[in-house]
């Protein structure tokens, strides 16, 4: 059980109108319920949407690397909900291959799938920075030769938001998504 319940229907006409502004047209089944409990506070909710829908939808990076980026912060995190997801619909949609998004989840998971020069860097940076909540300047360096500024800025706040959503549907308890995508055991 969520220790925050989340909301269920009849929602108010303002709840309802918020909740189908997060969820993609035509979904067939219940928004979240990440956002059902964030609704308990429609101020934060309506705050949170902000940057997550301008990270998802309008963002400079492209979407495969968004994904590969969200999935391994929600991986670390150890935030299966989340990782679930993504996994179910959004990484695919990016084009993200199901070998590729296991790996994602493994330990090491450089050494668990075959990933491009700049998905390895990609991955790298974001171990780095969750290991140690900054990067080495060989990390740096090896980011410039990949992203422009405004990329690796918004790689930052993608890579702190994922693990703000992490924390908080962690700290929730919040039980996966029926739908989601279950979250791989670790390889040997």
């Amino acid at each position: 059980m969520p220790r925050i319940a989340p909301l269920t229907p009849p929602y108010t006409v303002d709840v309802d109108r918020a909740l189908r502004r997060w969820m993609p047209p035509g979904v067939p089944h219940e928004p979240l319920a990440l956002f059902r409990v964030l609704h308990r506070n429609p101020e934060l909710a309506s705050r949170m949407f902000t940057l997550g829908a301008g990270l998802l939808g309008h963002g400079l990076l492209p979407a495969m690397d968004r994904e590969i980026v969200i999935a391994r912060v929600t991986a670390r995190s150890g935030c299966a909900y989340e990782w679930g997801v993504h996994a179910a619909t959004l990484a695919p949609q990016a084009g993200l291959a199901p070998e590729l998004l296991r790996a994602t989840a493994q330990p090491d998971a450089l050494a668990s799938a075959p990933w491009s020069p700049r998905h390895t860097v990609l991955l790298h940076a974001v171990d780095e920075l969750n290991d140690m909540a900054q990067l080495t300047q060989s990390a740096w360096d090896a980011l410039r030769t990949h992203y422009e500024d405004d990329q690796i800025l918004e790689l930052f706040v993608l890579i702190g938001w994922y693990r703000t959503i992490s924390l908080l549907a962690n700290g929730l308890l919040l039980e996966e998504e029926s739908w989601g995508a279950r979250f791989p055991e670790p390889t040997a």
